[in-house]
């Protein structure tokens, strides 16, 4: 498995346990959304014409991308605990695994619309630049996560 699938399940496992905790959740998604704007915006050195265009384009992508993984993954988990899984029929296993590769192709199109509309606004050197960004914004968060698991 390759280090950037390793570094998306645990930003995903991260992320999940954000939600775990009842009533913060979008306190908490709203303050990570501030400081990864924040991020991206350093980052990318974008022209205000860019950013004026780049941003909305951004937020819908995320938003949407959010909402797949969010509240379709977090009913497939629910469904894969180990009571669960084992309770599962071999036609209800097979029902969510469908409904699983349904969700990933969903983002799966989602990001290539997303990638398409991004070559309309940004040049493709810029575009290199946001991947490697949010790669290393996604590093930087797991390791503040780390560091304050680590201190509890």
């Amino acid at each position: 498995m390759k280090i950037k699938n390793i570094l998306t399940v645990l930003l995903f496992l991260a992320t999940l346990s954000f939600y775990a905790q009842g009533d913060k959740i979008d306190e908490k998604r709203e303050k990570v959304k501030a400081f990864k704007v924040s991020f991206l915006t350093t980052e990318l050195e974008l022209t205000s014409t860019e950013a004026e265009k780049f941003w909305p384009i951004y937020n819908a992508y995320d938003d949407k991308q959010f909402e797949l993984r969010h509240d379709k993954m977090k009913t497939y988990l629910r469904k894969l605990d180990d009571d669960n899984l084992s309770s599962l029929s071999e036609k209800e296993a097979s029902v969510l695994l469908s409904q699983i590769e349904s969700t990933d192709k969903e983002l799966y199109l989602l990001r290539e619309k997303y990638s398409s509309n991004l070559k309309k606004v940004l040049s493709a050197k810029k575009i290199l630049k946001l991947k490697k960004s949010e790669d290393d914004f996604n590093r930087k968060l797991l390791k503040q996560y780390r560091d304050k698991a680590g201190k509890n």
